[in-house]
């Protein structure tokens, strides 16, 4: 598994922990180096932006999986 994929790997168990019913879609490619990153839950739909940097260091950077965490937590609150 290469450093985008544990990445992606992490975000979406922090999703699932925040809530199981939140759907995720993340592109496959950046757009200037940001995801633009789709939560929907039943009929709402949210979109968070995150840089591709964070994505990659997410799994083994304390820092970035708390301002993550904190984000998707907001995010998921506000659907």
């Amino acid at each position: 598994m290469d450093e985008w994929d544990e990445g992606k790997q992490k975000f979406l168990e922090v999703v699932q922990g925040i809530d199981q019913t939140v759907q995720v879609v993340i592109p496959t490619k950046p757009t200037n180096s940001m995801f633009l990153i789709s939560l929907t839950k039943g009929p709402n739909r949210k979109f968070i932006t995150l840089s591709e940097d964070d994505i990659i260091d997410l799994p083994s950077d304390a820092g970035i999986c708390a301002k993550v965490t904190k984000a998707l937590q907001d995010a998921v609150a506000a659907l």
